[in-house]
C-alpha cells in the first residue's frame, strides 16, 4: 500500500478517480490549482530569455575586445573584464534554465497520479481544500501480485536455512478463508534473519500472482511451504515408530518374526512419519500390534488396508 501525498501547495480542484476503483499506473488522481505554477514557469521562461539575450551581448562584446586586444588597441585588463562578463552570462543563463525546469516539475506536480497499479482508498481532503506539500490524499493498494506475510516456526526455519532456503526462494501453497486451494503457487522471496524472542518465529514472505483478486489485502490466510525436498526415503504411520533402547525403532517382519529395526527420522507429513535411513525397500513394517512385540517373537502377518492403497512400506 502506497500513500499518495501532494507534492506541492495549493487548492484541491478534482478528484479523477472513483474511490475504491483500480487505477493504472501515472494516472492522473488528482488536479490542484496550477495557475501559480503556470505564472511560475512563465516568469521562468521570461528570465531564460533576458539571461539569453545578455550572454548574446556579452558574446559580441567579448569577440570585439578580444580582437581590439590583438591589435593592441585595449588593455589587458579590458580584456579580462569582457571575458568575465561573458562567463557571468553563461552562469546566469544555466541558472535560469534551471529555474525553468523546477517551475515545469511543480507544474507537473500540480496534477496527482498514481505511483502504481492497484486499488484506490477513499479521499481524504474534499475537493477545495488547501493542501500542503506532504499531505496524504489517499492510498493505492497494489493487488498484482501480492505479498503474504507470515510467521514460521523456528524449527521450520532453521531446517529451510539448512537447506539453503535462505539463500534462494522456495514455493508455498495458500488456502483461503473459505478452506479453497489458491490456484496459483507463490514464492517464498524473504525470510528474515532473527528470531522473535516473544513467538520464537521466524517472519517471511511469499508472493502470488492475484490476477483476478481473489486474494484481498488485509485478509488472513493459510500459507503451507516446502520446506526439504528428500528422496529415497520411506513414509510409515507415526503409530509404527516406537522408541528402543537405542533409539527410534520399527519392527519389520521377516520369515514370520518380528524383529527391531533402529532408524533414523525424519520429519512428520500429513500424519506419516518420514524415515530417513533404516528401511529399504520391501520391508514389511507392522503398524499395528507392535506395542506387545519383542524382538524375534514370531508372528503372523496380514496385510493393512492403507499400505494396499499406498503401495508403500
Amino acid at each position: 500500500m502506497v500513500e499518495v501525498r501532494a507534492r506541492v501547495d495549493g487548492i484541491l480542484e478534482h478528484r479523477r478517480y472513483v474511490e475504491g476503483q483500480r487505477v493504472e499506473q501515472d494516472d492522473v488522481l488528482f488536479d490542484i490549482d496550477s495557475q501559480p505554477f503556470d505564472i511560475a514557469r512563465q516568469r521562468a521562461e521570461a528570465e531564460r530569455q533576458d539571461a539569453r539575450a545578455g550572454l548574446n551581448q556579452a558574446e559580441r562584446e567579448w569577440r570585439r575586445i578580444r580582437r581590439l586586444f590583438e591589435q593592441n588597441a585595449v588593455s589587458e585588463r579590458e580584456r579580462d573584464q569582457a571575458q568575465s562578463q561573458h562567463e557571468l552570462a553563461q552562469a546566469r543563463l544555466a541558472l535560469t534554465e534551471a529555474g525553468v525546469a523546477d517551475a515545469e516539475r511543480n507544474l507537473g506536480y500540480a496534477q496527482v497520479r498514481a505511483p502504481l497499479a492497484g486499488a484506490t482508498g477513499l479521499e481524504m481532503l474534499p475537493e477545495g481544500s488547501l493542501v500542503e506539500r506532504g499531505t496524504l490524499l489517499t492510498t493505492v493498494t497494489e493487488l498484482d501480485p501480492v505479498h503474504v506475510r507470515f510467521s514460521v516456526p523456528e524449527r521450520d526455519a532453521a531446517l529451510r536455512r539448512a537447506a539453503g532456503g535462505s539463500r534462494g526462494s522456495s514455493k508455498a501453497f495458500l488456502t483461503l478463508p473459505d478452506g479453497r486451494d489458491y490456484d496459483s503457487d507463490g514464492e517464498v522471496t524473504f525470510t528474515d534473519s532473527t528470531i522473535d524472542a516473544r513467538t520464537g518465529s521466524v517472519m517471511a514472505r511469499a508472493v502470488f500472482a492475484n490476477p483476478d483478486g481473489d486474494i484481498i489485502p488485509g485478509q488472513f490466510v493459510r500459507v503451507r511451504v516446502v520446506l526439504q525436498s528428500l528422496e529415497d526415503v520411506m513414509l510409515v504411520p507415526e503409530s509404527a515408530v516406537g522408541q528402543g533402547r537405542e533409539g527410534p525403532q520399527v519392527f519389520v517382519v521377516s520369515d514370520d518374526k518380528a524383529s527391531a529395526r533402529v532408524v533414523q527420522l525424519g520429519p512428520v507429513v500429513d500424519g506419516r512419519q518420514i524415515i530417513l535411513d533404516g528401511l529399504e525397500e520391501g520391508d514389511q513394517v507392522v503398524v499395528n500390534g507392535q506395542v506387545a512385540l519383542r524382538d524375534g517373537m514370531p508372528v503372523r502377518a496380514e496385510q493393512a488396508e492403507d499400505a494396499q492403497q499406498d503401495g508403500g512400506a
